[in-house]
């Protein structure tokens, strides 16, 4: 795996208790300087702190969880991100293994607090700042500081304290991923408390190979390893497992299909507050490695539009691209293919709930999100070095020829969008994880 760049933090989370008032000032950095002069984004208190407590610690657990790798290959805790603005706060991790990503939303509904500063950080999760969300009471408060507004506090406990952590650019590229799919998915089933409880008692509680589906069966809910009609298939179900401790609190739990199965999501409803987790088609199938979105980025935008969209929303606002086409005089087309570009860097996290955009400014430099995919930049090196040639282009499809290395060539074949190559990659995946290299520098050259 390769690891590109080390962020760190000055000092580490830390805890505060007053009586029933627990603060947690949570360490934060960007690869963003000016994010990084930011003492506070926010500052205040979740109002059902009990259940909040519940859904961090889960976090930490997904984000320690390895369900494709041996215990002494695990990789280190990588921190969740933060999203401040809007009026709502947004948690995002990747389980060790990135076969999972999950997400939590605090609606503004659920905040009495102070937003001082809209922006997206990394957030130190240390072990310490795990074990005490456990130790939220029902009673308790639970004050949460994302950077801290009095310096002292953090001061006080650790003085000159470094953190350094090595970020894989998988976990990146996950998050350029994850809401291609969600924005793909439509409802299939939706549970109650009592209902969510007795189908998680079938889920089994080790690892195992075959799929799972879930259907209705009667006025129940049941998995079954054979595929009934309308059913949702579900692979590594045991990865469900990290959502047990929350089943008691819920008032609702929804199941979501996407369009080819090829991944699942799970959405826990608690009011003010949502827990969404995504599962990929199987445990070894990490998200960063999906690039269903890669064919959006054979457009490169031009830099002045990035840095200016970048500039003109804020963090968790929603993006309704035609609304932004008419305010700007922006052709439609245009901005749907600006709209794919931001989704496919992961400038912009998707909300199934309510159906929309939300904008997300990343702690990483936009250089670093434009150039993350090996298999595009592959594909740019054969469009470059005039490895593609056409060989029919007209009404009756297209014939090309590229050639790779160690001397091979490789036939791509097809009509309009739907292209076929005689590679390895396209035979094992076809187009279920984006195109290969090959279809890519084809279009480049029909496009050129």
């Amino acid at each position: 795996m390769n690891v590109d760049f080390e962020y760190q933090y000055q000092h580490t989370s830390t805890i505060a208790m007053e009586g029933r008032d627990k603060s947690f000032i949570l360490a934060h950095c960007s690869e963003v300087e000016q994010d990084n002069q930011v003492p506070c984004f926010f500052h205040g208190n979740i109002i059902n702190s009990f259940v909040a407590s519940k859904c961090l610690s889960t976090l930490g657990k997904t984000v320690r969880s390895h369900f494709a790798i041996s215990p002494d290959q695990r990789i280190n805790m990588r921190d969740p991100i933060v999203s401040v603005g809007n009026g709502q706060l947004h948690f995002e991790a990747f389980s060790s293994c990135n076969s999972v990503y999950a997400r939590i939303d605090v609606q503004q509904t659920g905040i009495d607090g102070e937003f001082i500063q809209s922006g997206c950080t990394n957030v130190d999760f240390n072990d310490l700042t795990i074990r005490a969300f456990n130790t939220v009471g029902r009673t308790d408060k639970l004050i949460v500081g994302v950077g801290a507004n009095e310096l002292k506090v953090i001061t006080a406990r650790t003085e000159s304290t470094e953190k350094k952590v090595s970020l894989p650019d998988r976990w990146i590229k996950g998050l350029g991923n994850v809401q291609v799919y969600l924005a793909q998915m439509e409802l299939a089933f939706k549970l109650n408390k009592i209902e969510a409880l007795q189908l998680f008692k079938a889920i089994p509680k080790t690892a195992v190979k075959p799929e799972y589906f879930l259907f209705r069966s009667g006025s129940s809910y049941t998995f079954s390893a054979v595929a009934k009609p309308n059913s949702l298939k579900i692979g590594g179900v045991h990865r469900l497992n990290l959502l047990e401790n929350l089943l008691v609190h819920i008032d609702s739990i929804s199941f979501y299909k996407h369009e080819d199965q090829q991944s699942t999501a799970v959405i826990l409803d608690f009011k003010d507050i949502q827990m969404l987790f995504l599962l990929s088609d199987g445990v070894y199938r990490g998200f960063s490695g999906e690039s269903k979105h890669i064919e959006n980025l054979l457009v490169q935008l031009p830099e002045e539009w990035l840095l200016g969209i970048n500039n003109y929303f804020k963090t968790n606002e929603v993006f309704q691209p035609t609304l932004v086409s008419i305010e700007h005089d922006i052709q439609l087309g245009t901005m749907e293919t600006m709209q794919a570009s931001l989704s496919s860097m992961g400038l912009l996290g998707y909300d199934l709930l309510n159906n929309n955009y939300f904008y997300r400014k990343l702690p990483f430099k936009l250089s670093r999100l434009k150039r993350f995919n090996p298999r595009l930049q592959n594909a740019i090196k054969l469009f470059d070095g005039d490895a593609v040639r056409l060989l029919q282009n007209d009404k009756n499809g297209i014939r090309a020829e590229v050639k790779g290395s160690a001397d091979l060539s490789y036939i791509v074949v097809g009509r309009g969008n739907d292209l076929q190559c005689t590679c390895t990659w396209f035979t094992n995946n076809r187009t279920n994880r984006g195109l290969c290299k090959h279809i890519m520098a084809v279009k480049m050259k029909l496009s050129e």
